[in-house]
């Protein structure tokens, strides 16, 4: 897999500690994070607990694509990591997000330490949707209705469906919130920050 196919997956976990432990469990993992830091891919790890005085605690961690977070996973570094938890922390539940799940990461209602930063506005998603679906399912549309006119709708858009649904989530949507992320993080135009730097260098020169 290539650096510009990589796709991000956010593993959450659900994990029981004792509530009077709840020192050790912050410090077991902030270890973990720690860990995590040094291997190639990792893009950010957070907890958050349900409430005061609870026993689940909730936690997330990112890598730029399936590979790095295996290496991450399989590495001797985690499963000591994992067993110095023993007796303290109990696993209950694991949930991967890519795709469609993780193109956004919408950010949890609580805060949470050391996570990625905030998902964009839900209008710039649904613009960012509208934008990748409207050229494929028109196209998609055209050339249905030349090759395949006489079948009925119902097997037409079945056809559709089950061609662009891998489309939009393996090729087109992953490359067009890559060319707009600086538009759905906020910051400014590439273009417009290559013309400040290139304003720049050329007072410098004149000075």
């Amino acid at each position: 897999m290539t650096t510009t196919d990589a796709v991000p997956v956010t593993v959450a976990i659900t994990r029981h500690a004792d509530p009077s432990r709840s020192r050790e469990m912050v410090a077991w993992m902030r270890a973990g994070t720690g860990l995590a830091e040094d291997f190639p891919g990792f893009l950010g790890a957070g907890w958050v607990r349900t409430g005061p005085g609870s026993r689940e605690w909730h936690m997330l961690y990112r890598f730029a694509d399936p590979e790095t977070l295996r290496r991450w996973e399989e590495s001797p570094q985690r499963r000591w990591w994992l067993t110095s938890a023993q007796g303290i922390v109990e696993h209950t539940r694991t949930e991967r997000r890519t795709g469609i799940e993780g193109w956004f990461d919408p950010p949890l209602e609580q805060s949470v330490e050391h996570l990625p930063p905030p998902g964009p506005p839900r209008w710039k998603q649904a613009v960012t949707i509208w934008l990748a679906f409207f050229p494929l399912s028109l196209t998609a549309t055209l050339i249905t209705g030349r090759l395949i006119a006489d079948v009925p709708v119902a097997v037409r858009t079945l056809l559709m469906t089950l061609c662009l649904t891998p489309l939009m989530t393996y090729l087109v949507l992953p490359r067009i919130t890559r060319a707009l992320g600086w538009w759905l993080q906020g910051r400014p135009a590439p273009w417009r920050t290559a013309r400040r730097a290139g304003a720049g260098r050329q007072r410098r020169s004149r000075a």
